[in-house]
């Protein structure tokens, strides 16, 4: 059974034929479309609130023909003590895929291990794979070539993660930059740098020997000669009561114009989003005509709809 937990479960030719297909979803979107979820119900299990990840993916499902079933967790037997592996054996019974959305980044693994269907990661603490998918995609699709190939466009590219560099999407673009063969160049704080789950899931992967990354507390450093300037919220979902502490500490690490100008002239700014201007980003930056946060946030629909029918594919 093909799952995706994570950025590494596709190999790189099935990542590149992803991003062909969804560069296809992208072009046609609004006219006739391929429905390889006709007649599946995909459940989406959710702890954490979301936007883009619920709204991208029950677009998604249904533009592919399939039935979106939203789930709090809360509202299920998961919610009261029910065990995730008899969650999975059950959902297996019902529908054909599911979309987790929690906290602990074994519990999709669990998933995934007991039931019988796909499961996609749509964001765990450790992880955000289908946010780094379409991130990826949205630079190849300014740095390929018209008719190439967009994962081979990635190759060499320098990306620039500031702030929080111990958070998911920090750990994803980590894990990512790896397989799509870029560099990576973290700043942060004492305390917020890449923490042992990530260097024990490189290790695991076979990418702790090539300096997977660099690591620094000086934020120009990292920047300088970037391809791409990234940042994430300082307050996580479930951080809140650290508020007054993170924002003190990571405030040198805003990403402002003058620090943005150390990348590369024709660099990009990118966000997950949310964004909170004033903190880790200046409203400046996110105003920026190099700015391209909302075609991230755009093409989550399209990436994701390729994963989806990726994974269909694979069950048959």
């Amino acid at each position: 059974m093909k799952h995706f937990l994570k950025e590494t479960d596709f190999t790189p030719q099935e990542a590149a034929d992803i991003f062909a297909r969804a560069a296809e979803f992208k072009q046609q979107r609004g006219r006739s479309l391929a429905r390889p979820l006709a007649g599946q119900t995909w459940a989406m299990i959710f702890s954490k609130s979301s936007t883009r990840t619920r709204v991208s993916f029950e677009v998604g499902i249904h533009e592919l023909g399939g039935n979106p079933l939203f789930l709090n967790k809360v509202d299920i037997q998961l919610g009261r003590g029910e065990s995730v592996e008899d969650t999975a054996r059950v959902l297996s019974r019902f529908v054909h895929g599911i979309v987790v959305r929690t906290h602990a980044h074994a519990e999709v693994e669990r998933l995934a291990a007991a039931g019988t269907v796909p499961v996609i990661n749509g964001l765990t603490d450790l992880l955000h794979p289908c946010q780094i998918y379409a991130d990826a995609f949205t630079l190849a699709e300014r740095w390929a070539a018209p008719g190439a190939d967009r994962f081979a466009a990635l190759r060499g590219r320098k990306l620039a993660f500031l702030g929080d560099t111990a958070c998911n999407v920090a750990n994803s673009w980590i894990l990512g930059a790896n397989f799509f063969g870029m560099q990576i160049a973290l700043a942060g704080p004492p305390g917020f740098e890449p923490g042992a789950e990530i260097r024990a899931l490189l290790a695991r992967e076979g990418r702790a020997g090539a300096a997977p990354f660099n690591f620094t507390h000086d934020a120009h450093e990292a920047v300088r000669g970037a391809d791409v300037v990234y940042t994430d919220v300082w307050v996580s979902m479930g951080k809140e009561q650290e508020e007054r502490e993170r924002l003190a500490k990571l405030a040198p690490y805003t990403v402002s114009a003058k620090v943005f100008a150390d990348a590369k002239p024709d660099a990009f700014f990118m966000h997950c989003l949310p964004a909170h201007p004033g903190e880790e980003v200046a409203q400046a930056v996110l105003d920026n005509p190099r700015s391209i946060i909302f075609d991230q946030a755009e093409n989550r629909l399209h990436v994701q709809k390729a994963i989806l029918a990726a994974l269909a594919a694979a069950r048959g």
